[in-house]
């Protein structure tokens, strides 16, 4: 197959992108080298680095294969069967992505006082993480050949075999997306584990930095986290399957028979609505309970409507620039395959399991040193989130770009049109619903982002998730309120666009 652009230019585009998401690696490597072999080494060597090595992966472990569980199975019971309500499920299991870990975190400890610990951290994660499961997997499921389906019944296995053997390894490469993308979030997420006072890397580093007195240690720390992240990119990377098809067996898409639940069907139905009460319920209970004492605060209102229009602005100028960014990439890995590609990629994912008080200070660093007009500007915030969240906009461009017919780009350059033209009027529109539920994500994403915003923002700059933060630092619950709620129902835009994006609420014939 002939590129769709001369591969040099994509290239050194997509090399382009990646040095910007390795800034932060750069800044650690350097600082840490600083310290000495001798420093690094008796920091390294202590019985704490191996309790929260443990400990993070761990809980990294224990939410991914929750994770997984309830995605895979809200997924199926969405596309495969004759769940009352699908659609209705589909929207209710994706809207936990809305909640941001610190909101959810915090619902939890107002409404069950002295909540604190690693299964706590956990629940929390797990209800909010779910999601990134789900959507690749309900989308993957709606695509899958059923011709392989009835093959395999019809040589004599029953539903949990072909279940098991065929259903499950058509959908690995979404089941395996979504799972990497929950563990880089829990070992770089801050929020939830900082509020239930769950010792990981993260909560280490940053009361580390946050203190100021033992710098060295929390790079020492971040390196070490960095090195997990490689390990676990690494080992994802082995155990994907080398050459596998997951291709259709006829040419036209053709819906799958739904199984009938029979009996099951209100079991599962009360499983689905469970897990929405906890992920959903919770949260919303407890913002109702004090939302109206919050706004009800003098001046309240202004406050909200300003730190709203803050977070608007920065996060799309966040997901304009990651975009701008993750498109030479994107089509790159959907294009040109091959071990130099996947190490672009897999360099991009590094960056998106550091925390992000450490993206915020290599940026401070870089802006003071290196692009001076940067800094204290809403570009070296939209930078950070571009560093932060590469990896999530280009899986959506790749994606749609592996769908796009590569016939018609050929058809387009035997009519005599260069590879930019190509590009232009061809490529780019039929990667457009990748692109667009890749700025999504992102969006959905720079609005819940805390520790990277706290450092970065301009001065005088307030977001709902700052505002929030702040408040509920001194224990200003009521004044938190109305910002969570807000940050909420902002967030669950998006979240519905990825749901209308992945096809879950278009009707079918089954």
């Amino acid at each position: 197959m002939r590129r769709l652009a001369p591969r040099p230019a994509l290239l050194v585009a997509s090399t382009a992108a990646v040095a910007v998401a390795v800034v932060p690696l750069a800044y650690l490597g350097v600082r840490t080298a600083e310290a000495g072999l001798d420093r690094i080494v008796a920091e390294l060597w202590t019985g704490r680095v191996a309790w929260l090595s443990l400990r993070s992966l761990g809980l990294a472990a224990v939410v991914t294969s929750a994770c997984v569980l309830l995605g895979v199975g809200s997924a199926y019971l969405v596309t495969r069967t004759d769940l009352p309500g699908r659609r209705f499920f589909a929207v209710l299991a994706a809207l936990p992505l809305a909640v941001p870990t610190y909101i959810a975190a915090f619902a939890w400890v107002s409404a069950f006082d002295g909540l604190a610990g690693f299964w706590p951290a956990a629940l929390v994660l797990t209800l909010c993480s779910y999601p990134y499961v789900f959507l690749p997997v309900a989308a993957a499921l709606r695509g899958a050949d059923p011709a392989q389906e009835e093959v395999s019944r019809s040589l004599g296995r029953g539903g949990w075999q072909t279940f098991t053997r065929v259903t499950l390894r058509q959908i690995r490469p979404a089941t395996a997306a979504g799972a990497l993308l929950v563990a880089l979030y829990v070992l770089s997420d801050f929020g939830a584990v900082a509020i239930l006072r769950t010792d990981t890397f993260t909560r280490a580093i940053f009361v580390a930095f946050d203190l100021g007195f033992d710098r060295t240690g929390a790079l020492v720390l971040s390196s070490v986290l960095v090195l997990l992240t490689l390990l676990l990119l690494t080992g994802e990377t082995v155990t994907r399957r080398r050459g596998a098809r997951y291709a259709r067996l006829g040419g036209a898409r053709r819906a799958a028979a739904r199984l009938r639940l029979g009996p099951a069907r209100w079991p599962a139905l009360a499983g689905l609505l469970g897990v929405a009460a906890l992920a959903l319920g919770v949260p919303a209970v407890s913002l109702a309970r004090r939302l109206v004492a919050g706004v009800s605060r003098p001046g309240a209102l202004a406050e909200v409507a300003a730190a709203a229009g803050n977070s608007l602005v920065l996060a799309l100028a966040g997901a304009a620039l990651t975009m701008l960014l993750a498109l030479p990439l994107g089509l790159l890995t959907a294009r040109a395959p091959g071990p130099l590609t996947t190490v672009l990629d897999r360099l991009a994912y590094l960056s998106h399991a550091l925390p992000g008080v450490v993206v915020g200070l290599s940026l401070i660093f870089f802006g003071i040193n290196v692009a001076y007009p940067l800094y204290q500007t809403t570009w070296l915030l939209a930078l950070a989130y571009a560093t932060l969240f590469l990896p999530l906009a280009v899986g959506s461009v790749a994606g749609a770009a592996a769908q796009a017919p590569p016939g018609l780009e050929e058809v387009a350059r035997s009519l005599g049109r260069g590879p930019w033209g190509v590009l232009r009027t061809v490529t780019l529109p039929l990667t457009l619903p990748g692109i667009g539920a890749g700025a999504a994500l992102v969006f959905l994403t720079g609005m819940k982002e805390l520790p990277a915003t706290l450092l970065l923002r301009p001065t005088g700059t307030d977001t709902l998730a700052t505002e929030l933060w702040t408040n509920t630092a001194v224990g200003a619950y009521a004044a938190a309120t109305p910002y969570a709620a807000l940050l909420v129902v902002i967030s669950a835009l998006p979240t519905w666009l990825l749901v209308a994006r992945s096809g879950l609420l278009d009707k079918d014939d089954r």
